[in-house]
């Protein structure tokens, strides 16, 4: 199908995730660790791929690999826009709004990451990723990167049906070639979700809430600094949420060594130093991007999140990297 048809759907797909309230329960926010539990039960391929990639990435974290790439990794993005409705069809600018967010939080050059305690300002770590609009479609046609689909579909949830076309959605574009970033209205408050890598290639990639992508647009506080793709582009990446997914308890990991342990999410924009499971004097890291805190308290990754990037793009990301 040519990359701006418009397709619909007259079967709405049950979503895995309805709510009446404009913002979900605080643990609901991503449901990247949904879909990962789900697939762990599902898909027996996918629970193996999980533990080579995982041997990979602690290979990195304590030193034992390292990468051999310089300079920047390139990553081709397609952005599918899933509207029902015309405020849904987000406008190009937006979404230019939100690929400038990712090269500048990737890259450490984020205005806010001088913000960073003076503890962890050493820390904060450029990622060395780059993200572009793809130039070309599947087919080597010229493409600005945009799909857009309308949908008869009032709102999509964990389930993975905005990722197909016959669902209401958009199949996507080969996941070994280009990050697939779905923008749609999600049910209730739920923000975004993403598929870590090693899941099937017709569910790959990132889905965000069309409100809480970009800076402009239908970008809405607190949620309008495009920090909830940066999140979930993390979890695409191989990055677990800081505080390990344990509820609230303090046994859970991310399996990042230089990130504080820490006793659940935190919300809003906490005070510096905010304590938990007895990690003071500095507390919790929750200016992390991989914590559930509003886009504008959040503003780094750490050197050790970034060995698991890198551990991602030399092994189960490495088909996308167009360059250096």
């Amino acid at each position: 199908m040519p990359e701006n048809q418009e397709s619909s759907s007259s079967r709405p797909e049950p979503s895995s995730r309805r709510q009446d309230s404009s913002r979900p329960p605080e643990g609901l926010l991503c449901g990247t660790m949904e879909v990962h539990r789900r697939l762990l039960t599902e898909d027996g391929d996918y629970a193996s791929a999980r533990t080579d990639i995982e041997n990979q990435a602690f290979a990195y974290e304590s030193g034992d690999a390292r990468t051999a790439r310089t300079g920047v990794t390139c990553i081709p993005v397609v952005v599918h826009v899933v509207h029902r409705t015309d405020e849904e069809n987000i406008d190009d600018t937006q979404v230019f709004s939100q690929l400038d967010v990712l090269n500048k939080d990737f890259r450490k050059r984020n205005a806010d990451v001088a913000q960073v305690p003076e503890i962890w300002k050493d820390l904060a770590a450029d990622s060395r990723v780059d993200f572009r609009l793809a130039t070309r479609d599947p087919d080597g046609k010229p493409t600005t990167g945009i799909t857009r689909t309308r949908t008869t579909v009032a709102g999509f949830g964990t389930d993975d049906a905005v990722k197909f076309t016959d669902r209401g959605g958009r199949d996507a574009w080969p996941a070994d070639r280009y990050l697939n970033i779905w923008v749609c209205l999600l049910d209730g408050g739920l923000l975004g979700y993403a598929q870590f890598p090693g899941g099937p290639a017709a569910t790959d990639g990132v889905v965000v809430r069309h409100s809480a992508f970009g800076t402009s647009g239908t970008a809405a506080a607190p949620f309008d600094l495009g920090r909830t793709t940066t999140h979930e582009v993390g979890h695409w990446l191989n990055l677990y949420h800081i505080w390990g997914d344990d509820g609230t308890g303090c046994s859970g990991s991310d399996f990042v060594a230089d990130t504080p342990n820490q006793g659940g999410p935190n919300f809003g924009a906490p005070v510096f130093p905010h304590v938990s499971c007895r990690n003071g004097p500095h507390g919790d890291m929750f200016m992390n991007y991989m914590d559930y805190v509003d886009d504008a308290a959040m503003f780094m990754f750490t050197t050790g999140q970034a060995k698991r990037v890198a551990a991602t793009l030399d092994g189960p990301r490495s088909s996308l990297a167009e360059g250096t």
